[in-house]
């Protein structure tokens, strides 16, 4: 593992660089965009241009802007290299993320486009990725959802990815400190981050020839529970009008009293009383802190940015302008079992299924413990208690969401990724579809193998189509594998999904697949997350 490790520190060195002001009129001129703030040079890859580390806002979160709201881009007539990643928000490495490892720093707030060189002269659909991790780590550094291949392979569509704060210094509330008063917005910043990202691209993506009218966010996990949650604060729509979710939802969510307990918790261990106190901390050595004390800092449901019931506001119609693509792997845990062990996964199931339990009724106990005991949903390395908290972050959350957004009026298509890994353990686990899905199937950490290439540009070209239409249905003549593939809405009555199998993508009703258990696990959706 240390060796894997520092090969992985080294790939990630070689990528960085500084971009630096240009000074002289000595730079390609075909690779320059002129935006808002800034004139920005990127760099020729075959036929992709790529713009990489572009700031989207006025002055990066760093001294007095720490723990504050983004602030507004301006106008600027300087020209800028656009050739490498910016610094990744401050976060603890994660060698499955190797993004993670990119040198750091407060001064995060950048975004990267993708564009084809050729022009036509027509507007094209527009593709954002917000990037999970827990809202504790992750990156746009990430090399399997680096944008160049995904667009020399699809060049009829802009790409875009953003960076947000993560963990202490994007989702930690600090208004009930004795000194809190001028940090109201502090629990949600890294939605914030994202939203001022989504009004950059707005204003400024058409002068990369993007139509800002057909705007695409997609995640996955937390970046998922991003996109799912974006739709819910105000006046968001008009910056974005497809939503895909791949493995995430609303649930990763605190409410106020959840994340003032967490605070305190925090400040307890550091020895720390004001906001005061926090700031002349070494920044490494608070998000050092944060996991050490395991905390788990998710926006918060604050009734202000978001609401306190995001499920009750999908259910009314508040996202019903909006068309979804959402959905979830058929082992996510596969994640935790391959990663630490049959035996330690375990014990992670039971800790967090204990957890749960804890708050629950003596009826919904009962439920609960009967569901574990279910010899139909085991596997001999997947306790039922791993079962049950893969239930309870991924397969009941998603079906929720399809449920809730069509009782709201709105369009919500959904799918179940269903292809085996070949490492040992991990059968088919969160994140194995994004390499997939960004055209990086050299990627192999989670997959150990490259997926059928017919079926991988299937799969690219649905969410494609989605980007460009908000229906992910391919006709034969457009779809790599020469078949038709109708993918049915979700409706309340048949509740069909599209099954993402690799040798037969086909619908199917939720009830045969048995993606959720009705009975035992759906209501845990009322208690949200960990």
């Amino acid at each position: 593992m240390a060796e894997w490790r520092d090969v992985a520190i080294e790939r990630m060195r070689a990528l960085y660089g500084e971009n630096k002001k240009i000074t002289d009129d000595n730079y390609d001129k075909s690779l320059a965009v002129k935006c808002i703030n800034g004139t920005f040079v990127g760099q020729r890859y075959d036929n992709v241009i790529a713009y990489r580390g572009i700031p989207f806002v006025g002055e990066q979160p760093v001294g007095e802007y720490r723990w504050k709201a983004p602030v507004d881009f301006c106008h600027d007539d300087g020209v800028y290299e656009a050739y490498y990643f910016g610094r990744v928000p401050y976060q603890n490495a994660d060698l499955r993320q190797i993004g993670s490892l990119y040198p750091a720093g407060e001064d995060c707030l950048h975004l990267n486009v993708w564009k084809a060189e050729n022009e036509d002269g027509e507007k094209k659909p527009v593709i954002v990725w917000i990037h999970g991790g827990a809202y504790e780590v992750g990156s746009t550094a990430e090399p399997r959802e680096e944008g160049t291949a995904y667009v020399q392979e699809n060049p009829d569509i802009i790409f875009a990815s953003i960076e947000y704060r993560l963990g202490v210094y994007g989702f930690i509330r600090l208004s009930h400190l004795p000194d809190g008063g001028d940090y109201p917005d502090a629990q949600n910043l890294g939605l914030m981050d994202q939203m001022m990202a989504l009004k950059w691209i707005h204003e400024n993506i058409g002068f990369f020839g993007g139509d800002p009218e057909n705007v695409t966010i997609i995640g996955e996990s937390a970046g998922a529970g991003s996109v799912c949650l974006l739709p819910l604060v105000e006046n968001s729509h008009k910056y974005f009008h497809h939503v895909i979710a791949q493995s995430g939802s609303v649930t990763m969510t605190r409410t106020t009293e959840q994340a003032v307990a967490c605070t305190n918790k925090l400040m307890e261990s550091i020895g720390c009383k004001t906001v005061s106190d926090l700031q002349k901390m070494d920044p490494v050595k608070l998000v050092e802190a944060s996991e050490v004390i395991a905390m788990r800092m998710f926006p918060e449901k604050d009734g202000k940015y978001l609401p306190k019931d995001p499920w009750a506001a999908y259910e009314n119609g508040a996202a019903k302008d909006i068309d979804f693509l959402q959905g979830c792997n058929k082992d996510e845990l596969g994640y935790v079992v391959s990663a630490a062990g049959v035996e330690t996964a375990r014990m992670f199931g039971a800790d967090g299924a204990a957890g749960k339990i804890a708050e629950l009724t003596e009826k919904e106990k009962a439920l609960v413990e009967s569901y574990c005991k279910d010899e139909s949903i085991l596997k001999p390395d997947y306790s039922g208690e791993l079962r049950l908290v893969e239930q309870i972050a991924f397969a009941a959350p998603m079906i929720r969401m399809s449920e809730t957004q069509t009782k709201g009026g709105g369009k919500s298509y959904t799918y179940f990724f269903t292809p085996e890994s070949s490492v040992p353990l991990m059968h088919c686990a969160h994140t194995m579809e994004i390499a997939v899905i960004f055209n990086h199937q050299e990627e192999t950490l989670i997959s150990g193998r490259r997926f059928d290439e017919t079926y991988a540009k299937t799969l690219r070209r649905m969410w494609i189509q989605f980007a460009k239409t908000g229906n992910p249905s391919l006709t034969a003549d457009i779809s790599p594998d020469g078949k038709d593939h109708e993918w049915p809405l979700y409706d309340l009555e048949n509740r069909q999904v599209m099954v993402l199998d690799e040798f037969n993508i086909h619908p199917e009703k939720e009830a045969e697949l048995k993606i959720v258990d009705w009975d035992r696990t759906m209501f845990l959706t009322n208690y949200y997350f960990l």
